[in-house]
Formats: C-alpha cells, structure tokens, sequence
C-alpha cells in the first residue's frame, strides 16, 4: 500500500468492492493486511506447538526413510566390498541413485544411519 501510495497510483479491483483511491478503500486494504498477517502468525505459532509436541512424543516429521536399517547396512558393505556399484545398488533396491550417495557419504562421515 506504501509503495502505491508513493507512486500516486491506487487500486480499484473490477471484481471486489476495492478502491484504494478513497481514505475509506485504503483504511478497508490496511484492515484486510492487518488480518492477514495477524492469521500468518497465529498459523506460524499453531505449526510451531504441533511440532515441539510432536517431537516431545517422540514423533519426527519428513518422509519415512525408503530404505530400512538393514538394507542400508548392506548396501554400505556391497559397495565397500567392491560387490556392487552404486548404480547396481540403487537398481537393485529400486532407489534413485542420489540416495545410495546420500548413504554412502553419511557411512563415511559417520553420521548414523537412518532407522524404519
């Protein structure tokens, strides 16, 4: 609204009963902003408690892993062993090859592998 009013333009929709060119329009646009960013906050916080009660619960968000702890394992040794490339093992598994990279790159850092 500051950056129409700066440049001495208005707003008139040919649809709603908008008209930012009267003190009535723009008072109705800054009541209408106001509400809506009050609704995009109380969203933020709603979501904020549903996850950190989530959590609490021992519940975690994101997608279920495609690929179980046992089956990550074995890709790790095939691959480690020469048995298997990465491409074999994503075939194999039916997996894009980006996930056996994703695998392979937390075995060698050692980040833990990811549970069912």
């Amino acid at each position: 609204m500051e950056w129409l009013t700066e440049a001495k333009a208005g707003f008139r929709s040919l649809t709603e009963a908008i008209d930012t060119t009267t003190p009535a329009g723009r008072m109705m646009m800054q009541m209408v902003g106001s509400l809506a960013e009050f609704e995009r906050a109380m969203l933020r916080e709603r979501t904020k408690i549903g996850l950190e009660t989530a959590r609490r619960e021992g519940r975690i968000g994101g997608r279920p892993p495609k690929l179980n702890h046992q089956q990550q394992t074995e890709i790790v040794r095939m691959i480690s062993r020469g048995r298997k490339t990465a491409a074999d093992a994503a075939r194999l598994f039916g997996v894009h090859p980006a996930t056996i990279s994703r695998l392979l790159l937390r075995a060698r850092t050692g980040t833990t592998l990811k549970h069912s």
